[in-house]
C-alpha cells in the first residue's frame, strides 16, 4: 500500500502544475465559475453535501434506474456502481441477484449479502420492495461510511428511500410495460442419428456390441429443449399519487407485476402486488412526525434453477432424442412396451401416453409429463413494513429524531404429488400428498438520535448520538400433510377430505429471538469547504455471542481535502475540481445462526435398559465456546475525485479489505458424542481492490448526452484456515466430489482439478509415460484418453496432482450506460459484463451412461492426431477422463451483455395537455439483447448464493422486447 500511496502523492503533484500551466496560458475572462447544485447523498442517519463526503460511497437516483424493467430491486445495481457485483442467481420469474460489495467477505458465517436499509428500517432483503417507489439507493462500500452500522456491516452497506410527496399541486402518475421474452440461446445437442452413432462407438470401445443397428433411420428425432422453451410474457403497471401542503405531505403508490418464464410458463411464473403510504405532518413549528407503510403479496411457482438431479432443463439436457414426446403410435410399436403398462402412467389429453425414456433414467424424465406432477405447488409471502417517527428542533442546532421499526412477514408453500409413473426410477406409485407449510416473522427496532449541527465562521460541524434496540426473530410455522386422498389431481386435492387419523401429519416450532443493543456517535467537520474529516465509533452488544465477547466496537475515521479550493489553485479548463480522501474503518459481521455459542439438550440419545424398555434420552447438540465472537473486517480506503474539462467526473478508489476470526464450524473426532460440530472463529481472508467510475455530461441545444462507465478489478486471498489446514473442499458436482477448493493462498472457492497435457494419441506415448520404478503413470489408459500432469512426481495420478485451474469469482466487473435526447426523443443503452473467472460446464450426468451430448463430442479423439482436447467416448471411463475433475470441464466466463436499449418519444406538451396530462411518453425496450462471450452453455453470468460458476443447468435469463408509457398528471 506504500507504494499506492506514493503513487498517489505523485498524481497531486502532476494534478497541480497541470492545473497551473492551464491556468497561465487560459484567457482569464474566457474561464467561469460553474454555478451547481449541491448533490445531497445519504450516510447513514443523516445526509451530507456529495463534495464534502470522505467515504466511498456510491450513489443511484430514481432518474437512473425508473426506466429499468427488472422484477427484483436489487437487479438495478448491476453494472451501475464500481466495486458492487450483481450476477443473477437464475432466469427464473422471481429469482434474486447475488449482490456483493467488494468482494467476498466472509466464507463461513451465513451469507455474503449486504445490510439492507430501506428507509431507516433493517430487513434481511428487499425482495418485497417495488422498484417504482425507488427515490434513491446509496451503497456504503467502505469502512469509514459503513461503520456506522457496527457489527452488521463487514459485507457492505445499502441504503434506500424511498418517494416522498412534496408541497403543491397533486400529482399523479402511471408507468407499465408489457413485452414478450425467448430464450436467447439453445444448446447444440446431438440429434437422434448422431446420439444413436455416439453410443454405438462408445460400446464398442468397451467391447461391447452395437446398441442400435441403424443409426440413420432415426433422423432428427426429438428436440426436448423445444418442449421446454416457450414465450413468456411480462406485465408492470405501477399508479402513484403524491402531493401536500406547509403542513402536511403524502405519496401513495399501487403496484402490480407478472412474469411468466421461459422454460415451461405453468409451473414457473411469479407475481407480485404492492401498496405503499408515505406521509409526513408538521405538527407544530418544531415538531414533525411521519410515517411509512408498506405491503407486498408475491404469489410463484419455480422450477429448479440450477441442478443436475432432475427438472425441465436439465432432463432436456441428458434425455435422449430417440424416445418420442408422445406415443401416438401403439406402445406395442415402442422398443420397450413393458415401460407403458403401468396405472399410473400419465397421458395427454388425447389420452396419448408421454413417451418414456429406456435409455436415459433416474430423476431424467419426460418434461411433459414431469410438468403434470409440478402443477398446483406454489410458494406465497405476505410482508408488512412499517416505520413511524418523530423529529423535534430545539435550540437552533439541535436535532431529536425517534423512530420505531417494524416487518411482520407470513410465508409458505402448498403443493399436491399425485400417483405418478414417469419411468421405472422415478415414480410414485404408493400413495399421494397434499402439504401445506406456513410460517410468520417480526423483527422490529427503535432508534433515537440527537443531531448537532452549526457553523462557526469557516467552520462547519456537525455531531450524531445515537442509540438502537432491536429485536429478530420472533417467529413461529408450521405444517400439514395429509396422504392417501381419494382423488389423484391437484384440482380436486383438499384438507376437506376425512383422512383417517394416521394418514395426517403435522409439526411446528417457533423461532429463537435474538436481540441487539447499540450506541453510536458520528462527528463530521470541516474547514472552508477545504479540509474534512468524519469520525465514527459503534458500540453493538449481540445476543449472538458468548457471555466473554457480548460486546463489540467499531471505530472508523476517514480524511478528506478538497485541493482546488484552495486559495493558490488556479482555476482552468482541464482539472476543474480535485478531492483526495483517504479512510480507515473497522466492521463486524454476526450473520450466524443464533446462540451456535451454547449447548443445549436435545433428544434422540435413546437407552435400552431391561427387556427392550426404552429410555428417551438427551445428548448436548454440540460443545459450549463462550469465547465465540463476531468477525472483524478492517478497510482501508484511499481515493482521489476529479472533475476534468468541465464535463468529465471521475473517481479512483484503492482498497485492501481484511477480514479475520471468520466464523466457522470446526471438525472434531466423533467420539466426543455431539451432533453437531462447534462453532469457532478460524479463518482470515483479504481482499485487495481498484475501481474507476467516469461520468461525461454535456448539452449541446437541443441535443444531450450523458454517459457514465465503471470498473472494478478484485484479488481475493484465503490466508488461514482452521488451524494447520492447508485446504477444504468446497463445492462438489455427482460422483466426481469436490470441484472446488477454499485454500490458503488461494481465491476464494477457486477451482481444482487435474491439468490435463493433452491426449494419448498411441499405446507408444502410454508406455512412454512411466514414473522412476519404471511403471506406468495411467496403467488404466488407452489411446485417445486424456494425458494427467503429475505435479507432485509421485509417479501416480491421485487428488494430490490437483492444482488451481482457475477464480469462480470475477477478478472485473464493468458496466457503461449511455443517455441521449433529442427535443423529444431519448435514448439509453446500458452494457454489462465480468471477465478473470472460469464456469464448470456440469450439464451432462455422470451417473447416467447414456445420456445426450452436446455436439462438441463430434470433435472427439477417433484415432491418432483426430483431437487433442476431447477424449474418446466410453461408457466404462477406465481412465476416469470425465468423471473426474480437470481443466476439461472448465470454460472461460468472460461476457460483455448488451443489457439494455431504450427508445423513447415524450408527446409535445400541447397534445399531452389536451387529455390533462403534464407529460405522456411511450418507449420501446430491448432486453438482453446480445452477449459476447466463448462459453457453450445456456448463460454465462452464473451465481448462486456463494457459489459462483457452476453450470448444472442453468436457468438461463430472457431475450425479452417491452413496450411501455409514462404518464402523469
Amino acid at each position: 500500500m506504500n507504494v499506492k500511496i506514493t503513487k498517489g502523492i505523485g498524481l497531486v503533484a502532476v494534478l497541480y502544475f497541470t492545473a497551473n500551466f492551464h491556468a497561465q496560458t487560459a484567457p482569464k475572462d474566457t474561464v467561469q465559475k460553474e454555478q451547481k447544485i449541491e448533490e445531497v447523498v445519504m450516510i447513514g442517519y443523516g445526509t451530507q453535501k456529495k463534495s464534502n463526503v470522505t467515504g466511498s460511497i456510491s450513489s443511484l437516483k430514481a432518474s437512473d434506474i425508473e426506466d429499468i424493467p427488472t422484477g427484483r430491486p436489487e437487479q438495478v445495481l448491476q453494472g451501475r456502481a464500481a466495486g458492487v457485483s450483481v450476477i443473477s442467481n437464475s432466469g427464473q420469474p422471481g429469482s434474486p441477484a447475488t449482490v456483493r460489495v467488494r468482494g467476498i467477505t466472509s466464507f463461513g458465517a451465513g451469507s455474503n449479502d449486504p445490510l439492507w436499509v430501506v428507509d431507516g428500517i433493517v430487513v434481511d432483503n428487499i425482495a418485497w420492495l417495488n422498484q417504482a417507489d425507488i427515490e434513491g439507493m446509496e451503497i456504503l462500500k467502505d469502512g469509514a461510511s459503513a461503520a456506522i452500522y457496527g457489527v452488521s456491516a463487514a459485507r457492505g452497506v445499502i441504503l434506500i428511500t424511498t418517494k416522498k410527496g412534496a408541497k403543491g399541486r397533486l400529482n399523479l402518475s402511471y408507468n407499465g410495460f408489457f413485452g414478450v421474452g425467448n430464450a436467447a440461446k439453445k444448446l447444440d445437442l446431438l440429434d437422434a442419428s448422431q446420439y444413436a452413432t455416439i453410443m454405438n462407438e462408445a460400446n464398442m470401445n468397451d467391447g461391447r456390441d452395437a446398441l442400435f443397428s441403424s443409426p440413420s433411420s432415426y433422423g432428427k428425432g426429438t428436440d426436448w429443449q423445444d418442449v421446454i422453451f416457450n414465450s413468456a410474457q411480462r406485465s408492470s403497471h405501477d399508479f402513484s399519487i403524491s402531493g401536500g401542503s406547509d403542513k402536511s405531505t403524502f405519496f401513495a403508490s399501487f403496484g402490480l407485476y407478472e412474469q411468466q418464464g421461459i422454460v415451461m410458463r405453468d409451473i414457473s411464473n411469479y407475481k407480485r402486488l404492492n401498496g405503499r403510504i408515505n406521509s409526513t405532518h408538521k405538527v407544530l413549528n418544531w415538531l414533525t412526525v411521519g410515517q411509512t407503510l408498506a405491503y407486498t403479496h408475491v404469489k410463484a411457482a419455480g422450477i429448479n434453477e440450477n441442478g443436475e438431479f432432475g427438472g425441465p432443463l436439465s432432463s432436456a439436457i441428458n434425455l435422449d432424442p430417440i424416445t418420442p414426446l408422445i406415443v401416438t403410435n401403439g406402445i406395442a410399436n415402442q422398443p420397450f412396451p413393458s415401460d407403458y403398462n403401468n396405472p399410473f402412467i400419465l397421458r395427454d389429453g388425447m389420452g396419448n401416453p408421454y413417451g418414456i425414456s429406456h435409455y436415459v433414467n433416474k430423476e431424467m424424465s419426460n418434461p411433459l409429463a414431469f410438468q403434470q406432477t409440478q402443477l398446483g405447488r406454489n410458494r406465497y409471502s405476505d410482508d408488512f413494513i412499517a416505520n413511524v417517527f418523530a423529529e423535534a428542533k430545539f435550540l437552533n442546532h439541535f436535532t431529536f429524531k425517534s423512530s420505531i421499526n417494524g416487518k411482520l412477514s407470513y410465508w409458505g408453500n402448498q403443493g399436491f404429488s399425485p400417483k405418478f409413473y414417469l419411468s421405472p426410477s422415478f415414480k410414485n406409485d404408493t400413495f399421494n400428498s397434499l402439504f401445506r407449510e406456513t410460517q410468520k416473522r417480526f423483527d422490529w427496532n427503535t432508534e433515537n438520535t440527537i443531531n448537532y449541527q452549526n457553523k462557526f465562521g469557516d467552520h462547519n460541524l456537525s455531531v450524531l448520538l445515537g442509540q438502537g434496540y432491536y429485536e429478530f426473530n420472533i417467529a413461529s410455522g408450521q405444517n400439514t400433510t395429509y396422504t392417501n386422498l381419494p382423488v389423484n389431481s391437484w384440482e380436486d386435492a383438499s384438507f376437506n377430505f376425512d383422512i383417517a387419523p394416521e394418514n395426517r401429519t403435522g409439526n411446528a416450532w417457533d423461532g429463537k429471538e435474538t436481540h441487539k443493543t447499540s450506541y453510536f456517535a458520528r462527528v463530521v467537520y470541516d474547514y472552508k469547504n477545504r479540509y474534512l474529516f468524519t469520525g465514527t465509533m459503534r458500540r453493538d452488544g449481540s445476543s449472538k455471542f458468548g457471555r466473554n465477547n457480548h460486546w463489540g466496537n467499531f471505530p472508523a475515521m476517514s480524511l478528506g481535502w478538497n485541493l482546488s479550493n484552495e486559495n493558490f489553485w488556479r482555476e482552468n479548463n482541464v482539472v476543474n475540481s480535485v478531492k483526495l480522501r483517504g479512510g480507515y474503518g473497522v466492521l463486524g459481521n454476526d450473520a450466524i445462526d443464533d446462540f451456535q455459542f451454547a449447548s443445549f439438550l436435545v433428544p434422540g440419545s435413546n437407552y435400552s435398559f431391561g427387556n427392550n424398555n426404552i429410555i428417551i434420552g438427551y445428548a448436548p447438540s454440540t460443545l459450549e465456546n463462550p469465547d465465540l465472537k463476531w468477525e472483524r473486517t478492517s478497510q482501508l480506503n484511499l481515493a482521489v475525485d476529479l472533475k476534468l474539462f468541465r464535463n468529465f467526473d471521475l473517481t479512483v478508489d484503492v482498497y485492501r479489505k481484511k477480514t479475520t476470526d471468520i466464523l466457522r464450524r470446526v471438525n472434531i473426532p466423533g467420539y466426543v458424542g455431539v451432533t453437531n460440530n462447534p462453532w469457532r472463529n478460524i479463518g482470515d481472508m483479504n481482499n485487495d481492490g481498484l475501481e474507476l467510475s467516469l461520468g461525461y455530461k454535456k448539452n449541446w441545444g437541443d441535443f444531450g448526452m450523458n454517459a457514465n462507465g465503471n470498473f472494478g478489478y478484485l484479488k481475493n486471498e484465503i490466508t488461514r484456515l482452521e488451524d494447520n489446514k492447508i485446504f477444504e473442499n468446497f463445492a462438489s458436482f455427482q460422483s466426481m466430489g469436490a470441484v472446488s477448493r477454499l485454500q490458503v493462498g488461494a481465491p476464494y472457492g477457486s477451482f481444482f482439478g487435474y491439468q490435463n497435457a493433452g491426449i494419448f494419441q498411441t499405446q507408444a506415448e502410454i508406455n512412454d509415460y512411466k514414473n522412476s520404478n519404471g511403471g506406468l503413470i495411467q496403467p488404466n489408459a488407452k489411446p485417445g484418453d486424456f494425458k494427467r500432469i503429475d505435479v507432485n512426481g509421485d509417479g501416480k495420478i491421485t487428488e494430490d496432482d490437483y492444482v488451481n485451474l482457475g477464480n469462480s469469482v470475477p477478478k472485473y466487473t464493468f458496466g457503461f450506460t449511455l443517455n441521449m435526447n433529442y427535443k423529444n426523443f431519448d435514448f439509453m443503452l446500458f452494457a454489462q459484463g465480468q471477465a478473470g473467472n472460469k464456469i464448470f460446464q456440469g450439464l451432462r450426468r455422470l451417473d447416467i451412461q447414456d445420456a445426450n451430448y452436446q455436439t462438441a463430442i463430434l470433435d472427439r479423439w477417433t484415432g491418432a492426431g483426430t483431437s487433442n482436447t476431447i477424449a474418446r467416448v466410453t461408457r466404462d471411463d477406465p481412465n476416469q477422463n470425465y468423471t473426474r475433475m480437470s481443466d476439461y470441464y472448465l470454460q472461460k466466463g468472460d461476457y460483455l451483455r448488451l443489457k439494455l436499449v431504450q427508445v423513447g418519444y415524450t408527446l409535445p406538451k400541447n397534445i399531452s395537455e389536451t387529455i390533462g396530462a403534464s407529460k405522456v411518453r411511450f418507449y420501446v425496450t430491448g432486453e438482453n439483447i446480445l452477449t459476447f462471450t466463448k462459453y457453450t452453455g445456456y448463460d454465462p453470468e452464473i451465481a448462486g448464493g456463494d457459489t459462483f460458476g457452476i453450470d448444472r443447468a442453468y436457468y438461463p435469463q430472457s431475450r425479452t422486447f417491452l413496450f411501455g408509457a409514462n404518464v402523469q398528471f
